[in-house]
């Protein structure tokens, strides 16, 4: 018998010895990415050299970004012919797809500008997408939901199922209303419906300006949903069906920017940013066989990911319904 206590006891070590050294060989791996990132990702600007015309993508969740802002501060002071502005995003908060679109105005009136719709350029996006004088999309581009959203939870029901009731003590009625704790009263739900609705304003004005719309041809597009670049043309929401070439065409023909002026990406901010701490952690322990490991590393990126969809204010974020 001590002989087995013996081996188990051995085995357990060796177990907890291994686990230690791949939990190690995890941190290294990480270190060396990260080394590897910050060594290889680009600072912002313009790669190569020489007069060029800037790509600038912007992509995902549009939330505010003072960092944006002053990429493309440096972009209008620099040696740029022009600007193609790359967009695919379903938009974000209305706070952070106004603060784009007045750096985007502001770009404008220092260097020729088009914008291009890769995919999609909905709501916020296509806040973004008005700062520019002509506006290009593919076929099959999505482009508009033009209006505002509030969300917000609201676990009454459930608390009261369970048991649990939430007090609380405030200056008045509408302090931090609704709070997803009890119903949501008739003054609340007015009191942010007030809000939407001249957010929604603002909005509807913005395109009516940019676009040149009448309010007949405004009443049109402006009910939430979504157009394809072929549906959108018709309507002015894009003044024309095509990709970069297409932008350099136009840039040539009204900006007369010389049509063999070199396109470069321009970076917002480093690639690397792109790719988060917990997304490399959880990869490098698959790599070393720590499956569980990765997989509480992948669940809490989950819940940071849940956070950072709480976006600060209004959204005026585009995504299509689900049903079961």
């Amino acid at each position: 018998m001590s002989l087995d206590a013996d081996a188990i006891v051995d085995r357990r070590r060796m177990r907890r010895k291994l686990t230690f050294w791949r939990v190690v060989a995890v941190l290294v791996l990480v270190l060396a990415v990260v080394g590897a990132g910050f060594a290889l990702a680009p600072k912002t600007g313009l790669t190569g050299g020489g007069t060029a015309i800037a790509r600038v993508r912007i992509q995902g969740l549009i939330r505010g970004n003072q960092a944006r802002v002053e990429a493309l501060e440096r972009l209008g002071r620099s040696n740029a012919r022009a600007v193609i502005v790359h967009l695919d995003s379903p938009g974000g908060t209305t706070a952070g797809s106004e603060q784009l679109y007045d750096a985007l105005r502001t770009l404008q009136t220092k260097k020729p500008m088009v914008v291009v719709v890769d995919g999609l350029a909905a709501s916020g996006a296509y806040i973004a997408a008005l700062s520019a004088d002509h506006i290009i999309a593919h076929d099959t581009s999505l482009v508009g939901s033009i209006g505002v959203l509030f969300q917000f939870p609201n676990f009454a029901e459930v608390l009261k199922t369970i048991g649990v009731k939430v007090e609380e003590i405030k200056s008045t009625p509408l302090k931090a209303a609704p709070n997803g704790f009890e119903p949501t009263s008739p003054e609340a739900r007015a009191a942010i419906e007030a809000i939407v609705l001249d957010s929604y304003d603002w909005f509807k004005n913005l395109v009516k300006t940019r676009r040149q719309l009448n309010d007949a041809q405004l009443a049109k597009v402006v009910d939430g949903r979504v157009f394809t670049g072929r549906q959108g043309l018709p309507l002015k929401l894009v003044d024309e069906l095509g990709n970069e070439k297409t932008a350099l065409a136009w840039l040539a023909r009204v900006k007369k920017v010389p049509a063999n002026t070199p396109v470069r990406d321009y970076a917002l901010e480093p690639r690397f940013s792109e790719l988060s701490f917990l997304h490399v952690a959880a990869w490098g322990a698959h790599v070393v066989g720590l499956s569980a490991f990765a997989e509480r590393i992948e669940a809490w990126g989950g819940i940071q990911a849940v956070e950072r969809l709480n976006l600060d204010g209004l959204l005026a974020l585009w995504h299509p319904s689900q049903s079961n």
